[in-house]
């Protein structure tokens, strides 16, 4: 997950939402699921490669919209799963959000943490993972814009809010929230990437919060997987 290798996945990452979205206005008979994933798969592409790297075999990695078991509801689709000797690697999400952010961000943050929390559940009450714990991971891809950058939303409430949600921009609040999933636990790796596609048609792209890099979360899929087979005596 070197920088060379991040833009090139952006630079796709716009390119096939373009693409997507012009099949939709051609006639297209894309799905909506297909046209939220679709262009996320080149983050999921260097996600996988990092397992690769850590010698997970390529039949242990599952794409696709694979289902896991939950304790709420009977079965819930990620985006990617490692399973390695039985035992659950890893789960992972890929979400992004181009525009209309106002309208999304507590969706984004309900869906997110209702999948870490189902899943949690499954295993605590059921122990559907065996012995090793889940570990998930959250990757969120965010289109720069005037909406996402603004500071100063309201956060007005029947009740006193935190205050360190005071002024933030809608891409300062999202940054708190994964930096509040990797710390409390909800999510134990995170990848958090803004992108704008400018005027001339190039692209360019930042990772704001320092705990949620693709380097961290490299480093974070090598502790896992030597834990992991550790654990299994591999």
């Amino acid at each position: 997950m070197d920088a060379k290798g991040i833009q090139k996945a952006i630079e796709e990452f716009w390119f096939t939402r373009g693409n997507q979205k012009g099949k939709l206005a051609d006639g297209g008979a894309a799905g909506g699921e297909a046209r939220a994933n679709g262009h996320m798969k080149t983050l999921e592409t260097l996600v996988k490669q990092a397992f690769l790297d850590c010698g997970i075999p390529e039949d242990c990695i599952h794409t696709g919209r694979p289902y896991l078991p939950g304790y709420y509801r009977v079965r819930k689709q990620w985006d990617l799963v490692v399973i390695y000797k039985g035992a659950l690697v890893a789960a992972f999400e890929f979400k992004s959000q181009v525009g209309s952010v106002g309208k999304n961000f507590g969706n984004r943050f309900e869906e997110a943490l209702g999948s870490a929390t189902d899943l949690d559940a499954a295993q605590k009450q059921n122990s559907s993972f065996g012995d090793v714990p889940p570990w998930l991971g959250y990757v969120f891809v965010l289109q720069e814009t005037d909406e996402t950058e603004t500071e100063g939303r309201a956060t007005n409430a029947l009740f006193p809010t935190d205050p360190a949600f005071e002024g933030l921009s809608y891409s300062q609040r999202y940054q708190e929230m994964l930096r509040r999933f990797i710390g409390e636990g909800v999510y134990q790796g995170g990848w958090f990437v803004t992108t704008q596609r400018n005027d001339d048609g190039s692209v360019t792209y930042g990772e704001p919060l320092a705990t949620a890099t693709g380097q961290t979360l490299r480093v974070a899929i090598e502790g896992r997987v030597k834990l992991v087979k550790a654990m299994l005596g591999d």
